[in-house]
């Protein structure tokens, strides 16, 4: 009796077994007929269903194009196919490190450590020829040494689809440990034998250096740079290879990826929508690197520091979900020769699933549908009496909904949704798929400095479609401009940046490319101003030639010291008795303290910031961090008829990152002057 039911477990797994090599071979048989039809894009040809097969360790879901193959009841991603394929993914790798979720966390009194979400439960939750959907779920309990989360992974494939999409439930119940998240991202490794070019943007697309490259190269100030000497491709020597270098703002991280050349065929991470991302549309995150590894961020401390850790008390209650993410797969013969083929077709697929968006079909009931969503229109106007007697449009700027809080407090929002757009020429935006909730509407406007909140929080229920009226923004003014450096634009980018050292090669992208995406740029200050720092005179010098994009430390005698700007300006009559304001705004900081000084550099500061700022954006070849604003009030006893001096001073020191980027400043007489 038990050898008959061994007998017949050996039958049914090698039928299982033969059944998922049916499926492969099915996926090859699709492949060999698809690359009979040359230079055109083959993502979209029809498929036979959606099929799944598993055994006791593996599950396969394919589609007739696309296939993947994931661990039970782990959900790590082993396998990717296309159209028959190899392995798509670093075959190379641990099964549970080719394609995965996972957080960067502690427990606050430990060192960070990395949890991969590892499930321990398996569910098929829809399979039929239109659709599949799977979870990996994981239930935390006190004894485990993970992050204190319940975990729900979900994949899905659809009918003719070239690709899958991927997101993930997180949930935290009240009475669990306190515990910090510092990183959570999604990821794929690809193999770097098939994938050879890299794109992230219209002008950031190029062939990459090899990992053994990097291995053979020489780190730099920081591990993550490394110089080139003695590349696969010589003419990779000379340059820099940094991840940073291929960072984006979350506004325009929608899609990115990979293209090979054997077979011809890309490999992208399309995101439909940024409601789950922390930190606003002006946060900046990783997008790819060598490896070669495709990344999605929803949460990160990059470019902002500390202020964005995710941290959890006792008695807290969270849950979110984080994605869907859509993994796309094209070809086209002709991208062998012209890679941006397949990009320019990703960036349509982009626009596709943009326009999708939310999606109808997933099946976790924690996943907001359309019909169950809100959304809000207005119109915003600027007042600012000095330039315009009348309030005007606020065209071109960032309107946004966000967890309650204070002026500003969209850019350090991590547990919540956000919901942004742009303005149009007449200031009028409109919000859509907004998920039911209490928010603040937020704005900010270019050309101007400061936050807009409006001054009644808005809620948002399923189906509502609300007008926000009075949306005004009074944006911040006490007196008339006496002068004024930069351009209110929460960026440094208007302000001279160097050139790099010329020792360090520069890769030559076929369109420019920003020149802050540059490695070693804060070496060109003591290069410029060798024993003086910077003088800048009002009414002679010119900000984008005389004004250097960051205020770095100098290297005296081997140790880095504060540097001290000076602005020369000149006023005809002072009012003794008056206020005059300084209005100054920071793109981003890192563990710098700004003093302010008028006429005396030796007095005690009218102002001190405090250190500020962890965004280290200078060395991640970033040109804003987190905004900082201060209006600052300065006595007219401070002020001389003639010749003033305003000493900006960045007084932390120990290593050449020590920095401040200077979005705007501003000088304002009493406002007697014009009423």
């Amino acid at each position: 009796m038990q050898e008959g039911k061994n007998i017949m477990g050996i039958s049914m797994f090698v039928g299982v077994v033969l059944q998922i090599f049916v499926l492969v071979a099915n996926s090859e048989i699709l492949h060999r007929k698809a690359l009979k039809q040359d230079n055109i894009i083959r993502a979209d040809l029809p498929s036979q269903g959606v099929k799944l097969l598993q055994d006791d360790n593996h599950v396969v879901i394919s589609n007739g194009i696309v296939s993947i193959r994931l661990t039970v009841p782990g959900g790590s991603v082993t396998n990717i196919t296309y159209k028959g394929s190899d392995n798509l993914l670093f075959p190379e790798n641990n099964e549970a490190d080719r394609g995965h979720w996972d957080v960067v966390w502690n427990n606050t009194a430990h060192a960070d450590q990395t949890d991969n979400f590892e499930g321990t439960s398996y569910k098929v939750i829809m399979q039929n020829e239109n659709q599949t959907e799977i979870s990996f779920t994981r239930t935390w309990t006190f004894n485990s040494t993970e992050a204190p989360l319940n975990v729900d992974k979900r994949y899905v494939m659809l009918k003719d689809s070239p690709g899958f999409y991927t997101y993930v439930v997180l949930e935290r119940l009240p009475g669990w440990p306190v515990f910090y998240i510092q990183e959570g991202r999604v990821l794929f490794k690809l193999n770097e034998n098939m994938f050879q070019y890299m794109a992230v943007s219209d002008s950031r697309q190029r062939f990459m250096p090899k990992v053994k490259d990097r291995e053979n190269g020489k780190v730099l100030d920081y591990k993550e740079a490394v110089l080139l000497t003695n590349a696969t491709n010589p003419a990779f020597n000379g340059e820099v290879d940094d991840k940073y270098l291929y960072s984006n703002d979350n506004k325009d991280i929608k899609v990115h990826g990979w293209v090979g050349s054997n077979p011809s065929l890309g490999f992208w991470m399309i995101t439909p929508s940024n409601e789950f991302r922390t930190g606003g549309p002006l946060k900046q995150d990783l997008t790819t690197h060598l490896g070669p590894t495709v990344l999605h961020y929803f949460t990160s401390t990059h470019y902002s520091g500390e202020v964005l850790a995710i941290k959890f008390k006792t008695e807290e209650y969270w849950k979110k979900v984080i994605g869907l993410v859509y993994i796309y797969l094209n070809s086209n013969d002709s991208s062998n020769a012209d890679p941006s083929v397949l990009w320019i077709d990703a960036k349509q697929r982009m626009q596709k699933e943009e326009a999708s968006w939310p999606y109808e079909f997933p099946l976790s009931e924690d996943f907001v549908k359309s019909n169950q969503r809100g959304a809000l229109s207005g119109q915003l106007l600027v007042r600012d009496w000095f330039v315009n007697k009348q309030a005007v449009p606020g065209a071109s700027a960032y309107v946004g909904l966000a967890p309650p809080g204070e002026v500003g407090s969209w850019q350090y929002e991590n547990k919540g949704y956000q919901f942004w757009n742009k303005t149009d020429e007449n200031g009028s935006f409109s919000i859509k798929n907004v998920i039911p909730g209490n928010y603040s509407l937020f704005a900010w406007v270019p050309g101007f400095i400061g936050d807009y909140k409006h001054v009644s929080d808005i809620t948002i229920t399923p189906g509502s479609n609300i007008q926000a009226t009075n949306v005004v923004f009074d944006a911040p003014r006490n007196g008339p401009t006496l002068w004024e450096i930069g351009i209110p634009d929460r960026s440094a980018a208007e302000f001279f940046i160097p050139n790099p050292d010329p020792t360090i090669k520069i890769h030559q992208y076929a369109e420019p490319v920003e020149k802050f995406r540059q490695y070693g740029l804060w070496a060109g200050y003591e290069e410029m101003y060798p024993r003086k720092d910077l003088v800048f005179t009002i009414g002679s010098s010119n900000y984008s030639k005389d004004w250097f994009f960051s205020q770095v430390t100098r290297n005296v005698g081997g140790e880095y010291v504060g540097t001290t700007w000076q602005i020369l300006f000149d006023l005809k009559t002072v009012e003794k008795e008056g206020n005059y304001t300084l209005q100054l705004a920071i793109a981003s900081a890192h563990f710098a303290e700004l003093q302010v000084r008028f006429n005396d550099r030796n007095s005690p500061p009218e102002f001190t910031t405090g250190t500020i700022g962890m965004d280290n954006a200078l060395a991640r070849h970033g040109i804003r961090g987190v905004y900082h604003y201060y209006s600052i009030p300065i006595p007219g006893s401070r002020l001389f008829v003639g010749r003033n001096t305003l000493f900006l001073t960045q007084a932390r020191n120990l290593t050449k990152f020590r920095e401040i980027m200077y979005d705007y400043i501003r000088l304002e007489g009493p406002s007697a002057i014009v009423h």
